[in-house]
């Protein structure tokens, strides 16, 4: 029973998608248009794979906690052949990207504000 409410939320999750984004279309039609092409473009075969680019789209929408990009560049994962390990190998890359992001800024950023701020109570 769970699957089934997962597709359902993951279903549900696309045409909502699908509906805004041609809502938007619809009251600006030429900018609609224009992004739909770009990314059109950015996603076709190129040097990199379709798959290859989904699975690039779908550890920066993890990253960037875009839900609806989540669901709709898993989909288009599994649409281009992807496999459960290579989507689940990108989320790896995906985690350690993020937390080396966190880290960096943690060991670098951080530490400088710490030190400025504690100057400026001097």
């Amino acid at each position: 029973m769970e699957h089934f409410a997962s597709t359902n939320r993951t279903e549900a999750a696309l045409n909502e998608y699908k509906m805004g984004l041609g809502n938007f279309t619809h009251k600006m039609p030429e900018l609609g248009r224009q992004y739909n092409a770009f990314t059109q473009e950015c996603f076709k075969e190129g040097a990199l794979s379709q798959k290859e680019k989904q699975l690039i789209a779908l550890g920066i929408s993890v990253a960037s906690q875009n839900e609806y990009c989540i669901i709709y560049h898993t989909k288009g994962c599994l649409d281009q052949g992807a496999t459960e390990e290579e989507i689940l190998e990108t989320i790896g890359v995906t985690a350690a990207f993020a937390g080396g992001a966190a880290m960096s800024q943690g060991v670098t950023l951080v530490q400088e504000c710490i030190t400025d701020l504690n100057q400026l109570k001097q």
